[in-house]
C-alpha cells in the first residue's frame, strides 16, 4: 500500500480490512497526514509490483491522478483509478490491474472498501484482453 497525505486515513482503514482478510500488507508510506509528496511512495511501490515482491498494490491520493500517474511510468505496472465498483471489477476483468487507486478525496470509507472487495474478488479474463496488455510495454 502506498499514498500521500491525503490518502492517509483512508489507507490506514483498507490496512485494517486488509489485514483482517487475512493479507499480509507492506506499507509503503506515507505515515502521517503531514504534507508529503506521492512519488516518494508511489515508485517504491511499483517496483515492489513489477519484481513481484508483492502480488499487487493498492494506492491512493488526494484525486488518485497523480499517484496513478507515476506508477503507470513503471512498465510492470497496470494501476488503475478506480471511484466505482463497477470500474474496479473492469480494470481487473480487461485490464488485469496490479494496482488499484482510489481517489481518497472523492470516496467514503465504505465506498473505498467496497470498490477494495470488488478488486479482490475479480479475476482477469485473459483471452482477447491478454492480446491487448500484450501491446501496453514500451520496448
Amino acid at each position: 500500500m502506498a499514498c500521500d497525505h491525503a490518502g492517509y486515513e483512508l489507507k490506514e482503514y483498507l490496512k485494517n480490512i486488509l489485514t483482517a482478510k487475512g493479507f499480509e500488507v507492506e506499507d509503503f508510506g506515507t505515515h502521517s497526514t503531514d504534507s508529503m509528496d506521492y512519488p516518494d511512495v508511489a515508485h517504491p511501490l511499483a517496483e515492489a509490483v513489477e519484481s513481484h515482491k508483492v502480488d499487487f498494490g493498492v494506492a491512493m491520493c488526494g484525486s488518485g491522478e497523480g499517484i496513478s500517474i507515476t506508477l503507470n511510468k513503471h512498465q510492470g505496472v497496470r494501476a488503475a483509478l478506480c471511484w466505482k465498483t463497477e470500474i474496479a471489477a473492469l480494470a481487473k476483468q480487461h485490464n488485469n490491474a496490479n494496482i488499484l487507486v482510489l481517489p481518497a478525496r472523492f470516496v467514503t470509507r465504505e465506498e473505498g472498501e467496497n470498490i477494495l472487495e470488488t478488486y479482490l474478488t475479480s479475476s482477469f479474463e485473459g483471452g482477447r484482453h491478454q492480446k491487448r496488455i500484450d501491446k501496453i510495454p514500451v520496448h
